[in-house]
């Protein structure tokens, strides 16, 4: 379980087929077996080097998430697992991503940064505007929302920490949606089905 607050960014050493190297000073603190949330995707340490950490990655997750765009020199974000004794001062980020998105449009100002990135409309009804979101593992607030896209805003303390910097129009991020919102969603479905295959029944 991660919180969407950046510890730190690392830079990918190398990536072949399944196994992904980066460069971070997490690998101090790791251990092999660890889990490190990387964009927003929970990566399990397979080997530590010289200032550097090591996955393996699945062909499932490489699928889904932005890995596969991963190059030598790729800034990434990183975080270690929530201590039940560390406040919850982002939201409940599981580290499962649910999906990739391009960012559509960036406006930047002395104040920060907004981002307007793109979401399916299937994804659609898991956003809610002032409801949180993980962008690249990024714990942010929706700040407007319409059918196609929707827009986050990033402070200057977040770009500076963050890869959030670097997003341009074409660059590809992870979204990982509120787990809350998805249960609400899959009950309140799975309620209206129920009834409307009992009206079907007593028909």
């Amino acid at each position: 379980m991660f919180t969407g607050l950046i510890e730190d960014r690392g830079k990918v050493i190398s990536r072949s087929g399944s196994s992904l190297t980066i460069g971070t000073e997490l690998y101090k603190t790791a251990s092999p077996g660890d889990s490190v949330a990387v964009d927003g995707s929970c990566l399990t340490v397979s080997s530590i080097g010289s200032r550097s950490l090591s996955f393996h990655c699945s062909p499932e997750t490489v699928s889904r998430t932005i890995i596969s765009g991963y190059y030598p020199g790729t800034d990434v974000n990183l975080e270690r697992p929530l201590k039940f004794s560390d406040g919850l001062h982002g939201h409940i980020v599981t580290g499962h991503v649910d999906s990739t998105a391009a960012v559509l449009k960036v406006k930047r100002s002395p104040e920060g940064m907004t981002v307007w990135i793109s979401c399916s409309g299937k994804n659609y009804p898991l956003l809610v505007e002032k409801g949180s979101i993980a962008v690249s593992g990024i714990s942010l607030t929706v700040a407007s929302l319409v059918p196609d896209r929707f827009s986050v805003v990033l402070i200057p303390e977040t770009l500076q920490r963050t890869t959030a910097g670097n997003w341009k129009p074409g660059s590809h991020v992870n979204l990982e949606y509120d787990i809350i919102g998805k249960y609400v969603l899959k009950q309140t479905d799975a309620v209206i089905g129920n009834r409307r295959l009992r009206d079907y029944l007593e028909q």
